[in-house]
């Protein structure tokens, strides 16, 4: 329970579905109630995917490119922690990946379910780096059970967030929301640093 907790609020605090609240709200203010609940699914369903295949497979992709495990807790630290100061920032769309650019071409697609909502608005690199560094700690049977739980959990929350984002945004307004992702930006970069901290000291003691 424990270990499913721990990941359970990593990963809700780098996926920051309440951030994303308002850029979905505005990617589909044209959309129906049905419409946007289909997309919430596919958004979610697309996240969950992304996420298991990274807690799976990056493994190997760390040990085909020979990147060292401490290398990845470096790597993935920095991008956590910057995605932090992103949100304390109040800047969601330049950490979400929204620009004008990616604006025009929301506007010509039909399904925004998988680009850009899931990836890499939710799914980015700081929620894979994540899930690798954290498969090459935790590969036991009931850890790996915990873990796909907790990333199911997750996915589920960001389903019932992004389905409730036009009534949420209502109840918390800009200025709520914008409170509350502050508040996970600031638990983002506490797991960021704290991953640096652990391949600094991984790396020290095998010197």
């Amino acid at each position: 329970m424990e270990l499913f907790m721990y990941l359970f609020v990593a990963l809700f605090s780098v996926l920051n579905p309440i951030g994303t609240v308002p850029i979905f709200v505005g990617l589909t203010q044209n959309d129906t109630k049905t419409e946007r609940s289909r997309i919430s699914l596919w958004t979610s369903i697309n996240v969950f995917i992304i996420l298991i295949i990274s807690f799976f497979i990056g493994q190997y992709v760390l040990s085909f490119f020979g990147i060292t495990i401490n290398a990845l807790r470096i790597t993935g630290g920095i991008i956590i922690t910057s995605s932090g100061f992103s949100l304390l920032n109040g800047k969601f769309n330049k950490n979400k990946g929204i620009n004008k650019k990616v604006e025009q071409e929301i506007k010509v697609r039909n399904d925004i379910a998988l680009t850009p909502l899931a990836m890499p608005m939710l799914a980015g690199l700081g929620s894979i780096s994540l899930l690798i560094t954290f498969y090459q700690e935790h590969h036991s049977s009931n850890d790996i059970i915990a873990s796909c739980l907790a990333i199911l959990a997750v996915s589920l929350i960001i389903y019932l967030m992004l389905k409730s984002a036009h009534y949420l945004s209502k109840i918390l307004g800009t200025s709520g929301i914008v409170a509350i992702s502050r508040i996970i930006g600031f638990l983002t970069i506490a797991i960021g640093v704290q991953y640096i901290i652990s391949a600094v000291l991984s790396i020290v003691r095998g010197i």
